[in-house]
């Protein structure tokens, strides 16, 4: 059976920098910094967005999901509407599922995990697969890998040129899902100059990214700048939140609020209620991306509540709040 290095030798014909020949590759070319990749014609506007958690070790209860979590901020920070997370299994059947609703559903896809060297790293095989796509390797990124891994102290005699079960396992993590009939610089990104990891991009809105946290993390903060152009409001100014705290439990101030949702949603105001189980205060929010007309709200709610606006929810909490637990 040939060899994952032989199969290297077949892919460079036909490879991600084949099909775009004006990407050099030398790995001096690679060091420039790096600008905002090319938004072209097919990019929609960004309304909506979701995310896909993969991993066993998810929901076995191994890892806790921090990039979820990030994600939702990194998306209220613009102003852009997170609509769903799922989490799921390393199961091609359920990511192929799962990615084709949510490419069909929201404008910007971003899935976290499942594309390391190991054999349950099926993310960039499954996501192909749902979208009729072949995997080829990326040379860019396997040059960019070569220059920037440093060689692991368990893995002394690894050589970059010699095959081997180690080689095989970093080649996985190059190996893209391409579409021919798309640009190359469309479909695979580098956002940060000494990362090696690229965003692939499939379908023009499903980005695959690591599940490593400071990763995933680094290099959704450094797409931002590709972002930020195709969002509804261009400027970025995200979505603004006001916290007010409030002495009276839900019962009591559900007949106000329900009243006041009905009167701001024609202006795109939510009106949002949190109980907090073991404090002596519940919180009352108003979230939208008009603040000015937000903060005009505040006074009416203020007294409609028995509140007052806070900056963080537990602000107004006395030291023994964790002692009393109050029915809502």
């Amino acid at each position: 059976m040939l060899s994952r290095l032989n199969l290297l030798t077949r892919h460079l014909s036909r490879s991600f920098a084949s099909s775009h020949p004006s990407v050099p590759l030398s790995t001096p070319s690679l060091t420039p910094p790096l600008a905002p990749f090319a938004m072209t014609s097919r990019a929609k506007t960004i309304h909506t967005a979701a995310c896909l958690v993969i991993g066993d070790e998810v929901l076995g209860g191994k890892t806790i999901d921090t990039n979820s979590p990030y994600l939702a901020k990194f998306c209220f920070s613009l102003g852009m509407q997170l609509k769903r997370v799922e989490v799921i299994p390393d199961d091609e059947e359920d990511i192929i599922e799962a990615v084709q609703r949510m490419s069909s559903r929201y404008d910007f896809v971003v899935t976290s995990g499942g594309i390391g060297p190991t054999h349950d790293d099926i993310t960039y095989s499954s996501i192909a697969k749902a979208f009729n796509l072949k995997l080829q390797l990326h040379q860019p990124a396997f040059e960019r890998m070569k220059r920037l891994s440093k060689p692991h102290p368990m893995q002394p005699n690894f050589d970059w040129e010699t095959p081997s079960p180690g080689l095989n396992a970093k080649l996985r993590m190059v190996e893209l899902p391409f579409d021919p009939k798309i640009p190359a610089e469309d479909q695979a990104v580098f956002v940060a100059d000494d990362m090696w990891v690229p965003i692939a991009v499939v379908n023009g809105n499903v980005h695959i990214l690591p599940g490593v946290p400071r990763l995933f993390e680094r290099l959704l903060e450094n797409l931002k700048p590709s972002v930020v152009p195709r969002l509804t409001d261009p400027e970025g100014k995200g979505t603004f939140r006001c916290l007010i705290s409030t002495p009276l439990p839900e019962s009591a101030v559900a007949p106000f609020l329900t009243e006041l949702a009905a009167k701001v949603e024609p202006k795109g105001i939510k009106v949002g209620s949190y109980p907090r189980w073991g404090k002596k205060r519940n919180t009352v929010t108003l979230v939208g991306a008009d603040k000015a007309f937000i903060e005009s709200l505040v006074a009416e709610v203020e007294e409609g509540v028995q509140g007052k606006l806070v900056s963080k929810e537990d602000e107004l909490d006395p030291p023994s709040d964790s002692e009393h637990v109050y029915s809502q």
